[in-house]
C-alpha cells in the first residue's frame, strides 16, 4: 500500500529534535513534533496495517469527572482504580475481551507503553485487564485526567487520546464549560474523530437544562449531532462502588451494539483514521516551516562565525602588512647585530660591505637562531591574537542572535568562556604549522639557488641565511610592484629585501616574498578553520539534517495524492451509530433515563 509507505516516509524524518533552538514558538512546535510522531506510532502506523484490528475506545475526560468508576460501572467489575486522592488513574487501565488480548498484549497499539497484567503497573506502562463483559472487536481505555496537575499525566492523556479510533468523553454537570475539556473536543473535531460525550454526575432534575446548555456548546464549537449519554447523579457508599445498572444501560448497550457489528465498528474506524489523516495536510506542512525557521536560525548562527573568523583572518593579515611583528624582539635581535641610523642611510653604496657581515652573522649559530625563534614566537603571537578576537566575536554575536543564546546557556557558563578564547591547544598547532612554514621558505630559498646565476651569491649568505631575510620580508612587504616599497622598523623591511636582491635580484625576491607569504596564510587559515569548527560542531550536533522541512512536505504530498486507498467512512460526521444502526437523532430532555 503506498498510503503506508507514505506515512513511514513521513515518519523517519522525526526521528531526532528538529527544534533545539529556542526561536518563535519553539516550545509549541516541539509539542506538536511530539503529538505527531506519537499519533504516527500509536495510531495511524498501527491502524493503517491493521485496518480491520479492534477498535480501541479511550475513555478520558476531567479531573474527579468519574472516568475510572464509569469503566467499571461498564464491564460490571473493578478494572479500574478510582480513588478519592487526586490525580488518579496515574496507569491507564486497558480492558479487552478474551479474544482481542493477544491483539492487545502485543506492541500494536501504544507500542512506546510497556504492559503490565497485575494489580499496578510502573511509570510508563499500559494495565492490560481481560475481561468476559466486552464483546470481540472492541476495548475500553481508562485514560488519566486531561487537566491533571500532574504534566506527565495530561501528556499520557493527550497521547492516549490521540491513539483511539473513539472517544468516549467524560464531563460533569459542574465542569462540562471548563475550557480545558473544550480544547480537546475541538481537536476532535479538526481530526473527524469519532466521538460521544458522558455527562455524569448530573441531578435528575438539571438533566434537561444542563443537556440542552452542552448541545449548544457542541454545536457552537462544530460538534453538532456529537452523540450524549447522560448519568444521573448516585449516591455511593464509597468511591470504588459501580454506579447503578440502569443509569449505565444505554451506554452499555450502544457498545455492545458498537462491538458485534463490524461494518459499524469499520465506519468508525475510517472516519476516525480519515480525519487524522487529513489533519496531516494543515499539520505537517506548519511543521515543515518551522523547521526551516529553525535552519534560518542555524544559518545565522554559522554566518556569524565565518564572520568572526574572516575577521580574524583579516587581523592577521593587518599584522603583516604593518610591520608590528618587526617591533618586538624580532627588531632586538636583528639590530644587535647591524644597528641603524648611518648604516641605513649608507646601505645604497655599503650593500657589498654589510653583506659581508652579514655573512658573519649567520655562520655564528646562536644569533641566527635567535632571530630564527623571536621570529617564530612573533608569528605565533600573531596567530593566537587573531584567533582569540574571532572566538569572542563568534562568542558574542552567538549571545545576541536568535537561537544562540540558548545554546551557550546549555553548554554551561564555562564551556561558553572557553568558547570565547582560542583553544589551549592552538599553541601547538600554531608552533608547528610556523616550524612548517619556515622549511617551505627554506626550500623556497634552495629551490631559487640552484639557478647557476644565483648560487655562487647564495652560498655567501648560506640557504638558512637568505631563508630568515625572506621571512623577515613576508611581514614588512606588501608584495608590490617593486618590492621594496615599504621600510618599517628602523630599516629592517628595507635592509632584508634588499641584501635579498642582492642574491636573486628583485623579481625573483617578488615572487618568493608573495609566495612565502601565501603559504603562511594558507597555513593560518587551516588552524583559524580549525578554530571556528569549535562552534560549528555544536550546530552540527544538534542541527536537522539538511533537506528536512522539503522531505516532510514531500510525504505530505503523497499522503494526500493516495488518500483514495482509504475507503470513505459511511458518514464523514462526528456523528455514532445508535445501537440498532441508525444515526442518532437529536438528544430528547429525558436522556438521563437513556436514548
Amino acid at each position: 500500500m503506498e498510503l503506508l509507505g507514505a506515512l513511514e516516509s513521513l515518519r523517519r524524518p522525526l526521528d531526532r529534535e528538529l527544534f533545539p533552538l529556542a526561536i518563535g514558538e519553539a516550545a509549541a512546535d516541539r509539542r506538536a513534533l511530539r503529538e505527531l510522531t506519537g499519533q504516527l506510532d500509536d495510531y495511524l502506523l498501527p491502524r493503517l496495517r491493521a485496518i480491520d484490528a479492534p477498535l480501541l475506545a479511550v475513555v478520558g475526560g476531567s479531573t474527579g469527572a468519574g472516568k475510572s468508576t464509569l469503566v467499571n460501572s461498564l464491564v460490571g467489575a473493578d478494572v479500574a482504580e478510582p480513588g478519592v486522592l487526586r490525580p488518579t488513574t496515574l496507569v491507564p487501565t486497558l480492558v479487552v475481551s478474551p479474544a482481542d488480548r493477544d491483539w492487545f498484549t502485543g506492541q500494536n497499539v501504544l507500542p512506546g507503553l510497556s504492559r503490565a497484567t497485575g494489580a499496578t503497573g510502573g511509570s510508563g506502562a499500559l494495565r492490560v485487564v481481560v475481561s468476559d463483559a466486552l464483546g470481540a472487536g472492541l476495548a475500553l481505555l481508562d485514560a488519566p485526567d486531561i487537566d491533571s496537575v500532574v504534566t506527565s499525566n495530561r501528556e499520557l492523556a493527550a497521547q492516549l487520546l490521540a491513539a483511539a479510533d473513539l472517544w468516549l468523553f467524560v464531563t460533569t454537570a459542574a465542569r462540562y464549560a471548563d475550557e480545558v475539556p473544550w480544547s480537546f473536543l475541538r481537536s476532535a473535531r479538526e481530526r473527524s474523530t469519532a466521538l460521544a460525550v458522558v455527562l455524569d454526575r448530573i441531578a435528575p432534575e438539571a438533566v434537561e437544562p444542563v443537556s440542552r446548555d452542552l448541545d449548544r456548546l457542541l454545536a457552537e464549537n462544530g460538534l453538532s449531532g456529537t452523540r450524549l449519554f447522560t448519568v444521573p447523579e448516585a449516591a455511593l457508599p464509597d468511591e470504588k462502588a459501580r454506579l447503578p445498572e440502569e443509569s449505565v444501560r444505554p451506554i452499555v448497550s450502544w457498545l455492545t451494539g458498537l462491538a458485534a457489528d463490524a461494518a459499524e465498528r469499520s465506519r468508525v474506524v475510517r472516519q476516525t483514521l480519515s480525519g487524522a489523516l487529513d489533519s496531516l495536510d494543515t499539520r505537517v506542512p506548519a511543521l515543515a516551516t518551522a523547521v526551516e525557521r529553525q535552519q534560518a536560525a542555524f544559518d545565522g548562527l554559522r554566518t556569524i562565525v565565518t564572520g568572526a573568523y574572516a575577521g580574524g583572518m583579516a587581523d592577521f593579515d593587518e599584522g603583516m602588512r604593518d610591520g608590528s611583528l618587526l617591533r618586538g624582539e624580532v627588531l632586538a635581535r636583528w639590530q644587535d647585530f647591524i644597528g641603524t641610523g648611518d648604516l641605513m642611510r649608507s646601505l645604497e653604496s655599503r650593500v657589498g660591505w654589510l653583506r659581508d657581515r652579514i655573512v658573519g652573522f649567520f655562520t655564528g649559530r646562536a644569533p641566527a637562531v635567535e632571530l630564527k625563534d623571536a621570529l617564530e614566537s612573533g608569528v605565533e603571537s600573531l596567530i593566537r591574537g587573531a584567533a582569540d578576537g574571532a572566538a569572542e566575536r563568534a562568542r558574542e554575536g552567538w549571545s545576541a542572535a536568535p537561537g544562540g543564546g540558548g545554546l551557550l546557556d546549555r553548554l554551561g557558563a564555562m564551556e561558553a568562556a572557553r568558547l570565547g578564547r582560542a583553544s589551549p591547544d592552538l599553541g601547538g598547532r600554531a608552533e608547528a604549522a610556523v616550524r612548517g612554514w619556515q622549511e617551505f621558505v627554506l626550500d623556497l630559498v634552495r629551490e631559487e639557488g640552484a639557478e647557476k646565476r644565483t648560487t655562487a651569491r647564495l652560498a655567501s649568505f648560506g640557504v638558512n641565511g637568505a631563508g630568515l631575510l625572506l621571512m623577515l620580508a613576508v611581514f614588512a612587504s606588501t608584495g608590490g610592484l617593486t618590492g621594496i616599497e615599504v621600510g618599517i622598523a628602523g630599516g629592517t623591511s628595507v635592509l632584508s629585501q634588499k641584501l635579498l636582491e642582492a642574491v636573486f635580484g628583485d623579481q625573483a625576491v617578488r615572487s618568493l616574498t608573495t609566495r612565502a607569504r601565501e603559504d603562511l596564510r594558507e597555513r593560518v587559515r587551516v588552524l583559524l578553520a580549525e578554530e571556528a569548527a569549535r562552534f560549528t560542531v555544536r550546530l552540527e550536533t544538534v542541527e536537522p539534517p539538511g533537506g528536512t522541512a522539503d522531505a516532510l512536505r514531500a510525504a505530505a504530498r503523497a499522503i494526500h495524492d493516495h488518500r483514495t486507498e482509504l475507503p470513505a467512512p459511511a458518514a464523514p460526521t462526528a456523528e455514532l451509530p445508535a445501537p440498532d444502526g441508525r444515526a442518532a437523532e437529536s438528544p430528547a430532555p429525558d436522556r438521563g433515563e437513556g436514548p
